[in-house]
């Protein structure tokens, strides 16, 4: 057990907070206290960590705990700060990617150290939470001393760690959106494609995987520009012409993402250097 670790309560018993909670306490720090709106959900999150307790509201927790995370849904968040009666020198941090500390602004004015600790992953099951979470990068917004306990936190969780302004906060969520929310919208694209030649979904998706990970190694390995293959990398205007072709007459849905995608590209073709000047020029009249 961390021994100059504080004691740990969660508000909140989701997703998010339970995968925390659970994978905290594997590296020892003491958690000790839940509350949930789904007494169900807090139940569950305690039974996963010996001398973790439930408690029926967030002020049982607040009094208990050292460091309160508030795990409850975004919107919800400012109201449960509001409701608690905080202490000088207690921590609590929120788990939002889309919202700054700001918002725990109540608990800061009652005297308490405020921060937000966000860990930046994909979490579709509690399980594959718990998985997932070793590893992450974590966003913090925090003063110190807190602010060195929350980094603290992200290295004994095996992740990296990045320190945001309030200001940072928006895009920073906004590029997560791009990373993987779209990233799901585009696989279902080329899955919808794929139904053209009468390939099922399913099949589709399963098909594409190794792509995927490919690419995803490549991204991680090799690094951008250089990652960046395809027919934008090579300069290749006809096979482009005869996809546009193609998307006009059989997807035409598609045409002008396919259109957008490809003129961000060819930025990245460019640094590349794979292609020059005048065929980045030619790629972008073509994608107009």
């Amino acid at each position: 057990m961390k021994q100059t670790s504080p004691t740990i309560g969660f508000i909140g018993a989701g997703t998010t907070g339970t995968a925390l909670a659970v994978r905290l306490a594997q590296h020892g720090y003491q958690v000790i206290a839940v509350s949930s709106r789904s007494l169900t959900s807090a139940e569950k999150l305690a039974a996963r960590i010996s001398g973790c307790k439930v408690y029926s509201g967030a002020q049982e927790v607040a009094d208990i705990a050292e460091l309160i995370f508030i795990t409850t849904p975004d919107d919800t968040i400012p109201q449960v700060a509001a409701d608690v009666q905080w202490h000088d020198g207690q921590n609590v941090v929120h788990c939002s990617g889309a919202h700054s500390v700001d918002i725990l602004e109540t608990a800061k004015l009652r005297g308490a150290n405020t921060g937000c600790f966000h860990p930046l992953q994909t979490f579709a099951s509690v399980d594959q939470a718990i998985d997932n979470i070793p590893g992450s990068a974590f966003a913090i917004e925090a003063e110190e001393p807190l602010a060195s306990a929350l980094k603290e936190m992200a290295t004994t969780l095996e992740g990296d760690w990045v320190i945001l302004k309030a200001g940072d906060k928006v895009l920073y969520h906004a590029a997560a959106v791009f990373a993987c929310n779209y990233l799901v919208t585009l696989v279902k694209l080329a899955t919808d494609l794929w139904q053209t030649f009468e390939v099922p979904p399913a099949q589709a998706t399963k098909a594409l995987m190794p792509l995927l990970r490919g690419t995803l190694s490549n991204i991680e390995n090799v690094g951008l520009p250089n990652c960046l293959t395809g027919p934008i990398a090579r300069g290749d205007l006809g096979t482009i012409s005869r996809h546009l072709e193609s998307l006009s007459k059989q997807a035409p849905s598609l045409l002008s993402i396919y259109k957008e995608l490809g003129q961000q590209t060819v930025p990245i073709a460019l640094t590349k250097g794979k292609i020059d000047a005048k065929r980045a020029e030619e790629l972008k009249a073509l994608l107009r």
